[in-house]
């Protein structure tokens, strides 16, 4: 018979070893090319030297795990109005190749997150175009570990919460135009979601916009009018789909 204390010595043997990281996958949205971009990074060390990875870092003792997720943003971005929201703890068995018994053995978790900002409004800092880069989402490459699902997660679970919340107008400046709105929807959710008249119509039903009274004026057009998304008249519809078609 096995004793207590064995038994106690045989589950702690069984335990494994864990070291948790933050990855980003940092989206941007480009109007101009009506596209969504993803930031990856050229590995210049092991595990997988060279191959593109989203960014990423150990968390530190005394760190949290969204402070830990910031502190990647400011390391490789400059941007005045971002979204950030955890994604998924990605943990599978071997997702890293520093897990193999030949190696340490340690285990490594992944904490996700994505982060949406406005591609025309954000700045890489440090990095040369050779080690950091953006990406069209429908092309890119085979990253190192598991961050090609972690690319896929971000970016369906970004067109879901465009439905529900309102994501889209933490990227934009506090006051736009309902175009500037109908592009970055279209961007993500691609051009037959909805036609412009329509979308229009349901997003001022909704009643979450204020008008400002202000005009934009670009080029021989008509002036636009300039909004302001309402946060209170919003709360009421939180959780509840807004459908634009």
């Amino acid at each position: 018979m096995v004793n207590g204390e064995e038994q106690q010595q045989s589950i702690c043997n069984a335990l494994a070893e864990f070291k948790v990281g933050v990855d980003n996958a940092i989206f941007s949205v480009d109007v101009a090319e009506n596209r969504v971009l993803v930031l990856l990074l050229k590995r210049q060390g092991e595990p997988d030297l060279g191959q593109w990875s989203l960014p990423g870092t150990l968390v530190r003792r005394g760190e949290s795990l969204e402070d830990a997720a910031y502190r990647v943003l400011s390391e490789k971005i400059s941007v005045q109005n971002l979204y950030l929201e955890q994604l998924y703890t990605f943990g599978g068995p071997a997702r890293d190749p520093r897990e193999s018994p030949q190696s340490f053995g340690v285990r490594y978790l992944s904490v996700s997150y994505f982060a949406l900002v406005q591609h025309e409004e954000v700045q890489l800092l440090a990095e040369s175009a050779e080690t950091m880069a953006w990406f069209p989402c429908d092309r890119v490459p085979k990253l190192a570990f598991d961050h090609n699902e972690m690319v896929k997660y971000g970016y369906q679970r970004l067109r879901n919460k465009l439905e529900y919340s309102p994501v889209a107008f933490e990227v934009l400046p506090e006051t736009f135009t309902l175009n500037e709105v109908y592009q970055l929807y279209t961007a993500v959710l691609g051009e037959n979601f909805a036609d412009y008249s329509n979308f229009r119509s349901r997003i001022l039903k909704l009643g979450v916009l204020c008008d400002t009274g202000m005009k934009l004026s670009r080029g021989a057009g008509r002036p636009a009018s300039l909004y302001r998304f309402d946060s209170e008249a919003f709360a009421p519809l939180k959780d509840k789909p807004m459908i634009f078609i």
